[in-house]
């Protein structure tokens, strides 16, 4: 691995997470809470993140043994669901592969959204986990896995600090300006997934 692919990692995992676009719902589920219940609720937020990810990026490859399924096999579900994901935030509207409105408005009861449905399924997704699982298989040493852990950690500290900054940033940027960000990582995840996919294909059927 060299520090370009490393770079690519982190995009694709910044792109998939979109802590960007998960400030609309964060503002809306915490919407009830004073300014110190927000921020903690940010801060369990992003450490749930972090652990379902590195607990992913460890693990990922002995859930996959044990159920029988190929990486490969593995790498195009995961594609086509990242790409189901990327067509909606290229519409810019929230995927229903990360939360469902009946999933919204059961949340909207409960006393504590931050490990669900914030951390999980909203940030640490499908999509996100299946990244994660992928690139760790692609990295394979325990040194490489580390830095990939360093990278989860960077990330969910990046979420931490979208959430924890959710109010002035949802002023600041305003619905065009979120719109077009949400767009933007879009392309890059259409992008990830196809190039999934297409791995995935070529050594399937090779």
């Amino acid at each position: 691995m060299n520090w370009s692919q490393y770079a690519v990692i982190i995009t694709g995992l910044f792109a998939i997470l979109n802590p960007i676009g998960a400030i609309p719902v964060f503002l809306d589920l915490t919407t009830d809470q004073d300014e110190s219940e927000r921020k903690r609720t940010a801060m369990i937020t992003s450490i749930a993140v972090a652990l379902i990810l590195m607990l992913s990026a460890w693990l990922g490859d002995s859930i996959l043994s044990f159920f029988g399924i190929s990486i490969d096999a593995f790498r195009v579900g995961g594609g086509i669901l990242i790409l189901l994901m990327a067509v909606d935030m290229m519409h810019a509207r929230p995927s229903r592969a990360k939360r469902t409105d009946e999933e919204h408005e059961e949340a909207q009861d409960k006393d504590s959204v931050a490990i669900v449905p914030l951390a999980i399924p909203l940030l640490a997704g499908p999509g996100a986990i299946s990244t994660v699982i992928l690139d760790a298989h692609t990295l394979g040493g325990v040194t490489e896995r580390i830095v990939l852990t360093l990278i989860i950690v960077g990330m969910a500290g990046t979420v931490w600090l979208a959430l924890y900054l959710a109010t002035p940033i949802s002023a600041w940027l305003g619905k065009t300006g979120k719109n077009i960000l949400v767009r933007l990582m879009g392309l890059i995840l259409m992008a990830i997934a196809v190039e999934f996919i297409v791995t995935g294909t070529k050594a399937m059927w090779g």
